[in-house]
C-alpha cells in the first residue's frame, strides 16, 4: 500500500510537466467565432455603405469578407471528420493568424489605424494568450503589432461624408497606434495570466480530489478486510475442528500430533486475526466514523511521533466536560496530517496540537517553535504552488527507516548475517509529498473548509528570530463537527 502511494504521488507531482495549455480551441468553437466576426464586419459594412452612405471600396470589403465565410465553409467540411473535435494548439494559432490577416486586410481598406474598429486586432491575441502555449500566442502577438505598423503607413482613407475628408494629425495617428500596441499586449497578459493561475487551480484542485480518493479507498479497504473476516470465520472453525480430532486421535510424541497441535495452534492465531479484523462491521460501521477528538488527534499525530520532535496533542474542553465524540471524515484526517506534517518539517523541537472546545465551536490549533511564515510567502499562503518546504526532517528520517529495512531484508537473504551496517546501506528515493509541491497546505485548507472548518495563519508564541513559531488554526461550529446524539444512541 505504502509503494502504491508513492507511485500516486509520484504521478501527481509529474503533472506539473506537462505543457501547458498545448490543447488549443476546438474546431467548432473557431468556427462559430469567424461567424460572429463575418456578421458583425457585414453589418458594419453595410450600414457605413447603404445607411450612411460613406464612399467606400464595397467590392473589395466583400471580397475580404467572402474569403472568410470560404475558409469556413472549408472548415466545417473538416469538422465532419472523426479526428476533427479534439482541440489542436496548432489548428488554433493558424486558425486565428488567419483571422488577424482578413481583419487587418478589411481595415487597410477602411481606414487603417483612423478605423475605430483596429481595437478588435485585439481580440485573436486574447484568445491565443489564454488557450495556446506561449510558444504560438508570442508569434501571433508579433503578427498583430507588425499588421499594426503597416497599417499605420498604408491604407486607403477612412470612409467619411461625402466631399468631406477626415484628416487626423500625425501624432494623434502615432498615439493611435501606441493606444493598440499598449492594448495588445495588456491584454494579452493579461489574459496569460488569469488562464495560468485558473490551470494551477484546475490541477491543485484535481490533485486534491486524488488524495481524497486515496483515503475513501483506504478507509473502504477496512469494510473489504472486516467482510473478508466474516466470510473466512466459517472454514477457519471447520480446520480447528478437523485438528482436533486429529490430535485426540494421534498418540502423543508422533508427527501427526505434532502437526496437528501445529495446525491447531496457527488456527487460533488466524481466529485472533480475523478477530481484530471483524471488529469494523460491515454495513453501517457507525463505531468506525465516529471516534473521540482525542482519538481523533492521536490518530493525527501517530505517523510524526519517533522522530526528534517533541510532538503532544491534547483536548481542553470547557468545566471538566468529557472529550465530545466527533465524526471521523476523510478530509479532516487528511488535512490536520498535513498541518501537522508541515509544522513537523519546520518545528525545532516541539509540535503542540490542541482543540479547544465550548458550547458552539471546536477549535484545533497546530503550533511549532520553528522560523515562522516568512514575510513574502504569508500574503500568498493558501494558494497552490507556495512553498519554501526544507527536505523536511520527517522525510530524511523515514528515507533511514527504509534504508534500514532494506539492510535487514538484505540480511535475511543472506541467512542471518549483515553484510554492511545500517548506515552504509543503500539509500531508498523516497518520493516528496505534496508539500514539497507547494500543494500540501492548500490540499489541507481545501480539504477542512470542505468540512466546513475555517483555517487561519498567525505567528507562534516566540518572538520575532528563528524560533518565533508558526500557528495554524482551524475552527468548526461544533454542530458541523460533532457526530450527532443519535447515532451515539444506536451504536
Amino acid at each position: 500500500m505504502t509503494t502504491q502511494v508513492i507511485e500516486e504521488i509520484d504521478a501527481t507531482a509529474g503533472r506539473s510537466e506537462l505543457p501547458r495549455r498545448g490543447r488549443g480551441l476546438s474546431l467548432r468553437t473557431l468556427i462559430i467565432l469567424r461567424w460572429l466576426a463575418l456578421f458583425g464586419q457585414t453589418a458594419t459594412v453595410f450600414i457605413a455603405h447603404d445607411l450612411l452612405h460613406f464612399p467606400m471600396p464595397l467590392l473589395e470589403c466583400m471580397i475580404a469578407i467572402g474569403v472568410g465565410a470560404a475558409v469556413n465553409l472549408a472548415s466545417l467540411f473538416q469538422l465532419r471528420r472523426a479526428d476533427s473535435h479534439a482541440p489542436s494548439g496548432r489548428l488554433t494559432a493558424l486558425h486565428l493568424g488567419f483571422d488577424i490577416l482578413q481583419l487587418s486586410s478589411l481595415l487597410a481598406l477602411t481606414g487603417g489605424l483612423e478605423n475605430p474598429f483596429c481595437i478588435l486586432l485585439v481580440a485573436p491575441v486574447t484568445v491565443a494568450a489564454a488557450s495556446l502555449p506561449g510558444r504560438q500566442a508570442i508569434l501571433l502577438g508579433l503578427m498583430v503589432l507588425l499588421a499594426t505598423a503597416v497599417l499605420s503607413f498604408w491604407s486607403l482613407p477612412l470612409p467619411w461624408v461625402a466631399g468631406t475628408e477626415l484628416v487626423l494629425p500625425g501624432l494623434y495617428r502615432l498615439g493611435l497606434g501606441m493606444a493598440l500596441v499598449t492594448g495588445v499586449i495588456f491584454t494579452a497578459a493579461y489574459a496569460w495570466r488569469v488562464a495560468a493561475d485558473a490551470e494551477k487551480l484546475e490541477l491543485a484542485l484535481a490533485t486534491t480530489q486524488d488524495v481524497l480518493q486515496r483515503e475513501q479507498r483506504l478507509a473502504a479497504l477496512g469494510g473489504l478486510a472486516a467482510a473478508a473476516a466474516h466470510e473466512l470465520g466459517t472454514p477457519l472453525a471447520t480446520i480447528q475442528v478437523v485438528a482436533k480430532e486429529m490430535l485426540r486421535e494421534a498418540a502423543p510424541g508422533t508427527p501427526v500430533a505434532d502437526d496437528a497441535a501445529l495446525l491447531l495452534q496457527q488456527a487460533d492465531r488466524c481466529r485472533e486475526i480475523l478477530t481484530r479484523l471483524s471488529q469494523r462491521p460491515e454495513g453501517d460501521d457507525t463505531l468506525y466514523r465516529e471516534m473521540s477528538l482525542k482519538a481523533l488527534l492521536a490518530e493525527v499525530v501517530e505517523p510524526h511521533l519517533g522522530f526528534d520532535l517533541d510532538i503532544r496533542a491534547e483536548v481542553k474542553t470547557a468545566d471538566g466536560e468529557p472529550d465530545p465524540t466527533v465524526l471521523r471524515l476523510p478530509e479532516v484526517v487528511h488535512g490536520l496530517s498535513a498541518l501537522v506534517e508541515n509544522a513537523a518539517d519546520f518545528a525545532s523541537r516541539s509540535v503542540r496540537v490542541t482543540a479547544r472546545v465550548d458550547e458552539r465551536t471546536i477549535v484545533i490549533e497546530v503550533l511549532d517553535d520553528g522560523p515562522g511564515f516568512a514575510a513574502d510567502i504569508l500574503p500568498r499562503l493558501g494558494e497552490p504552488y507556495v512553498t519554501s518546504r526544507p527536505h523536511g526532517k520527517a522525510r530524511r528520517v523515514l528515507a533511514a527507516q527504509l534504508r534500514a529495512a532494506a539492510t535487514a531484508a538484505a540480511a535475511r537473504r543472506g541467512g542471518g548475517r549483515r553484510s554492511q551496517p545500517v548506515d552504509e546501506a543503500p539509500l531508498i528515493p523516497v518520493a516528496p509529498s505534496q508539500g514539497g509541491m507547494g500543494l500540501g497546505f492548500f490540499i489541507a485548507r481545501t480539504l477542512l473548509e470542505r468540512t466546513g472548518g475555517r483555517v487561519t495563519v498567525s505567528a507562534g508564541d516566540g518572538v520575532p528570530g528563528p524560533s518565533r513559531g508558526a500557528r495554524v488554526t482551524v475552527r468548526w461550529r461544533r454542530a458541523a463537527l460533532e457526530a450527532p446524539a443519535t447515532d451515539r444512541r444506536a451504536s
